[in-house]
Parts: structure tokens; sequence; C-alpha cells
């Protein structure tokens, strides 16, 4: 039973994904690089 919630729990999000409902709440700063944790400048 549990196996087929955490099934449709995932169809319902691809399909939602699918639509356009969902947001990517991530900001550029996930992906920045950066020098022992400090963030570099950016020159």
């Amino acid at each position: 039973m549990e196996l087929l919630i955490v099934v449709l729990f995932f169809a319902l999000i691809a399909l939602a994904s699918a639509l356009g409902l969902t947001a990517d709440s991530r900001d550029s700063a996930d992906w920045k690089p950066s020098h022992q944790g400090a963030r570099e400048s950016r020159w």
C-alpha cells in the first residue's frame, strides 16, 4: 500500500511539472563558484 502511495505521489509531481505548475525556487547562488566556502568575486 505504501508503494502505491509513493508511486502516485511521484506521478502527481511529474504531471504537475509537465503542466508547468511547479516552480524552481533555487537561485544562481546554488552553482556560483566559491573559494573554501566563501563566494568568489565576480571579476
